[in-house]
């Protein structure tokens, strides 16, 4: 963990240090340590205005957006046993674009949410999707097979994206907005931004936490969990609204970004074993250096164009969902 944590830090200052501008780390240091902390010393403005109000926001955001994806992921994982599972292959992602979709071509106004509006679009779509490809695989496949429940969620995901591309033509006006969703990016992005998805996945995190023992049981299925005392249906739901939470959130501001939420709870559980306890915050931190680099190299590669983010992360993630599913991870799913 504290090797991890050093790791995060030297990849985070690489984020809001690299780009058109470079901004060497000591030169960071000197200005974070005047404009929060009221030590003076000299720096370069433009410098100080590059980094606190463009870099460090979308580094910070791209951080708690991947590491939230992440434990999305492992809490998916363990309540199907299902190696497969994510808030991406499951249609979450993509239903919580479409909520937030809605919202913006209704132009709906709810004065009491706020900036909160779009997250709560994004919720919603998470949730419903998820509960709707749960009841659908459980009508088809009494047995709740991973092969069936992937398959309906790659189907919803489909589903929803083309609902997504249809809004985009009828309503031009919101087409770069809703386009942008489907393939993900951290361009823009400030620090009100940031404080929501904070308080969004520290509040997961710990009511994810309370129940890392529930997590270990059902990772060995359901009747082992329910001969532990565990109320399966219970904890399901609540830790599939959590997962729905965080995607939502994530997904609404900055679009549809797969893979992440696969990826790091299968090396989480190489470094550090399966559980729960541990599993989630070293998925969060692996989760959310995947997602700075990817944006790293999203924002550097082909500067001053830019990369979707989502496209990055696919391009790892397709060819390690093959691997999971052709390979050693084949035996495990089903």
């Amino acid at each position: 963990m504290l090797l991890l944590i050093e790791i995060a830090i030297v990849v985070l200052a690489f984020a809001v240090g690299l780009g058109s501008v470079p901004i060497p780390f000591d030169e960071q240091v000197r200005i974070i340590a005047d404009r929060f902390f009221g030590i003076h010393s000299e720096y370069a403005a433009n410098a100080a205005t590059i980094l606190i109000t463009i870099r460090m926001p979308r580094a910070f955001l791209a951080f708690l957006v991947g590491g939230g994806l992440a434990v999305a992921g492992v809490v998916t994982q363990s309540i199907l046993q299902n190696p497969l599972a994510s808030s991406y292959t499951l249609g979450v992602s993509s239903g919580a674009a479409l909520g937030a979709a809605i919202m913006t071509v209704c132009e709906t106004s709810i004065p009491f949410l706020g900036v909160f509006l779009l997250p709560t679009g994004g919720f919603a779509g998470g949730l419903i999707s998820v509960l709707f490809v749960m009841a659908l695989a459980k009508r088809i496949d009494h047995g709740l097979s991973s092969h069936t429940v992937v398959l309906i969620g790659m189907i919803v995901s489909m589903f929803a994206n083309a609902i997504i591309t249809l809004l985009s033509i009828l309503f031009v006006k919101h087409e770069h907005q809703i386009l942008s969703w489907t393939m993900g990016s951290f361009n823009g992005k400030r620090w009100y931004h940031v404080g929501i998805l904070f308080v969004a996945v520290l509040l997961s995190m710990i009511l994810t936490l309370l129940k890392n023992k529930e997590l270990d049981a059902l990772s060995f299925g359901d009747d082992h969990a329910s001969t532990l005392g565990v109320d399966v249906s219970k904890v399901k739901m609540h830790q599939l609204i959590l997962s729905s939470l965080l995607t939502g959130v994530s997904v609404c501001f900055t679009g549809t970004i797969g893979f992440v939420d696969l990826i790091a709870p299968h090396v989480s559980r190489k470094l550090i074993g399966a559980t729960h306890k541990w599993m989630l915050p070293v998925s969060f931190l692996i989760g959310g250096m995947l997602m700075t680099v990817a944006d790293l190299v999203a924002r550097t590669v082909l500067a001053p164009r830019e990369i979707p983010v989502g496209a990055v992360t696919a391009l790892i993630g397709a060819p390690f969902f093959m691997y999971i599913y052709f390979g050693k991870g084949a035996k495990n799913v089903g």
